[in-house]
Formats: structure tokens, sequence, C-alpha cells
């Protein structure tokens, strides 16, 4: 099975000499919105350059072992000693959360998630286990040795709210997007359709490990390992897919925008089941459910 589209390099929504231009090693692809890369995955902060203390915010939070660069980066952008109005999450995966609580106790910020990812987040629940059978490549290899979780930011964990905005990003949105998870969100801002597009789909193909080093651009479904509804998978890039964004920064991979991207999307939304699903695999058929954390966990298929 075929599982690539290919994006026009030229359909990048950064400059590839960004990272010559800034000291802080970040991708601006708005006034308000530049993202970061540590090592397999993307951080987003949102606020204007040099906004200050409590007005920015920090979307996810990284791998372990990237405190200081998500500080330096931060503090680069907007200020010396600055500390976020939030950190917004996207979903509680470990590449996601791996810094989470160091950051959360050093900048004492709220956290917000989707509620069906609190029990991942307050130490309640892991996820289901990962599925290393599928997507082939040694990222999906690895997979199994990967933490679960949960953390623990209880204190200051709160629901986004039930009405879809995101309190400390006036003019944003959340959009659920399960599938990869029950509660993973994007971030949709209708001014400029700019669309943080968490793991609902990505613009590297995440299995592999040469691929997500070297990100050559190609519009992918979302990491096949670790997803556990394939269903519900499809849904999300269909719903994100109808918004028509004009700029995506993806969990994993290259922030891309324009027609091409857009083409791209499309066709990913309209053969999901062919270029995204793995022909077989534990939750292909069969996916895992949540209730207050994992509920049902099918068994490994062979």
């Amino acid at each position: 099975m075929e599982h690539q589209i290919p994006l026009d390099p030229a359909a990048r929504a950064d400059s590839p000499q960004q990272d010559d231009l800034r000291d802080d090693g970040t991708h601006e692809v708005a006034p308000d919105l530049a993202y970061k890369r540590l090592a397999i995955v993307n951080v987003v902060f949102y606020g204007a350059p040099g906004a200050g203390d409590r007005n920015w915010v920090l979307i996810d939070a990284g791998v372990g072992g990237t405190t200081g660069l998500i500080i330096g980066a931060a503090e680069e952008r907007f200020g010396a000693g600055v500390r976020p109005a939030a950190i917004v999450l996207t979903h509680g995966h470990f590449d996601h959360v791996g810094v989470l609580e160091a950051l959360a106790e050093r900048w004492d910020a709220p956290v917000y998630a989707h509620e069906l990812e609190l029990p991942y987040l307050d130490g309640r629940a892991s996820y289901p286990p990962p599925d290393p059978s599928v997507g082939g490549g040694l990222m999906s290899a690895l997979s199994r040795f990967y933490p679960r979780g949960p953390v623990n930011v209880g204190g200051r964990l709160q629901a986004l709210p039930a009405d879809g905005g995101v309190p400390p990003m006036p003019g944003w949105r959340w959009v659920h997007a399960p599938g990869h998870t029950p509660g993973q969100v994007a971030l949709w801002r209708e001014g400029d359709r700019a669309l943080i597009a968490a793991d609902a789909f990505i613009t590297t193909r995440q299995e592999s490990a040469y691929a997500a080093l070297t990100q050559e651009p190609e519009m992918h479904g979302p990491p096949m390992y670790y997803t556990q509804d394939w269903q519900n998978a499809r849904a999300s890039v269909e719903r994100l897919a109808a918004l028509e964004p004009e700029i995506v920064v993806p969990g994993h991979g290259r922030a891309m925008r324009g027609e091409p991207m857009r083409v791209a999307l499309r066709t990913l939304a309209r053969d999901f089941d062919r270029v995204a699903v793995p022909e077989h695999g534990r939750y292909v058929q069969d996916p895992a459910r949540a209730a207050e954390g994992t509920a049902y966990v099918p068994k490994e298929a062979h």
C-alpha cells in the first residue's frame, strides 16, 4: 500500500533560510505564530514577539530533555523571564508532554486540554499500547518502548471550555479531532485560516526515523503506531480538510500553506482508507475505547 501523498516543497509556510535568520531557531508562519522543531516533534508559540510576561501561549510541551530549549526559545521571542498565560495541549502522548510537568511548575501556568484527555494528564490513566506492527520503519518498531504516561499536572489542569473557545487565545477555537487519541484537538483561527493540526494529519512519514529526521514534505495520516481509532481518525481529517486552511502547523513535519497543501489535504481526506490506514493492525478493525481513561483495548494482532 502507498501511504505517501507528495507535497510540493514550495508549499512550505516558512522560509528555508528561517533558521539562519532567527536566533531562537523558530519558524515564524504568521506575525504571532511560530513553531520550533524538537527532534521528532513540534512545539508552537502563540503571541507577538516581545509580548512579555503572561501574554503568550505554549502549545504542547515536546519530548523529554527539551526544557531548556523551550524556555530559551520563549525568552528569545517574548522577553527574559517571561511566563505563558497558559500551556495548551493538543493531546497527551509522550512526545507532546515530555517536559510538561517541569514547565508547568516553573512557570506556575494553567494547563488546558480536552476533557477526554484529562485522565492521561492527571495521573489516572495510561494510553493503550502502541502497535509496532504497522507502518514499517524504526519509529514504529521502537514504539513498544515509548512512555504511555500518565503525567500528572492535575493541580493546574483545566478542561477546554465546551463552547469551543481557547481562553488564553482570543480568535482561536478548538476542534475535536479524535482517533489518534480520544481527546485530541486541533486549534483553528478563522481570521487567517491558520490550523494547528496536532497529529490528526502530519507532513512527514513519522514511522520512519530517516523521514522524521529529514522531513521531506508529504501529506500523511496520523502516526500509525499510536493511532487507536481509525474511523474517528478518518472523520477528523475530513473535518479539518473541510475548513480549507491557508496555513497548517502539524505536530510532526514542516508547516505548509496555500493551495498545493489544500489539494494534498483533500486527497488525504478522500483516499484516507487507502493511503493512511494500515492493511492490518491491532486497532484497524477494533478500536480502543475510552471512558475516563482507557476502557477497552483489543487483543494484539497476529
